[in-house]
């Protein structure tokens, strides 16, 4: 199947229930426990999981964070942010965030759809992915006070099984404890883990019905 036709077939396939928990769990790297219920004050966010070409292969966007000290300082992550109110929905809040982080143009930008909303106890954001495809490849901009670097990772390698590894983190929320986390591992040994790493396992659980 060519570019078009994998991209067709997401769309569509976003269009039906997703695998949701069960296949965020696969990756599961949490901090802190996650609650029954999500809380009443948790912060509504959305982030871009941007799929694009270079050399007609399926890329994906992920970035860098600068380090900050706050409770996603330094980690691998997709381009988003706190929605706003002057935001229309939550798709908008993705597109506005990663245009604001590495200057992804929204109008570059067609939304497939949506992955299962995840919340991450940490920093109290219930956070809404979206999945969006570029014709192109970006140019960026970056925003240098939040982001450090772009990733673009070939999506077939990303989710290659031997890209699946366990990793010791430590977060900057709790400095004194080392946590044992599933996560992926780049081939120049980039570490994904967290609600990123829960993110992509459904993204990789539904493209794994492509066949």
């Amino acid at each position: 199947m060519d570019n078009a036709g994998k991209i067709e077939w997401l769309r569509q396939r976003l269009l039906q229930p997703l695998p949701g928990r069960s296949a965020q769990e696969r990756m599961m790297g949490r901090v802190l426990p996650h609650p029954i219920i999500v809380p009443e004050n948790a912060r509504p966010s959305a982030v871009l999981c941007l799929l694009f070409p270079i050399d007609s292969e399926l890329h994906m966007l992920l970035m860098k964070r600068r380090e900050d000290k706050t409770a996603h300082s330094a980690q691998v992550s997709f381009p988003g942010g706190s929605y706003e109110a002057t935001d229309a929905d939550f798709k908008a809040t993705a597109l506005r965030e990663a245009q604001e982080e590495v200057g992804i143009v929204s109008s570059d930008v067609d939304i497939l759809g949506a992955l299962t909303p995840l919340y991450i106890p940490v920093s109290n954001f219930n956070v809404y992915p979206f999945v969006g495809y570029s014709a192109k490849r970006p140019q960026y901009n970056l925003s240098h006070n939040e982001v450090s670097y772009t990733i673009e990772v070939q999506l077939s390698s990303l989710l290659h099984p031997e890209r699946k590894t366990v990793v010791d983190v430590v977060s900057p929320v709790v400095p004194g404890t080392i946590r044992n986390v599933n996560a992926y591992k780049l081939e120049d040994g980039t570490i994904i883990w967290g609600a990123t790493a829960m993110m992509i396992s459904e993204l990789e659980a539904i493209l794994g019905e492509m066949g």
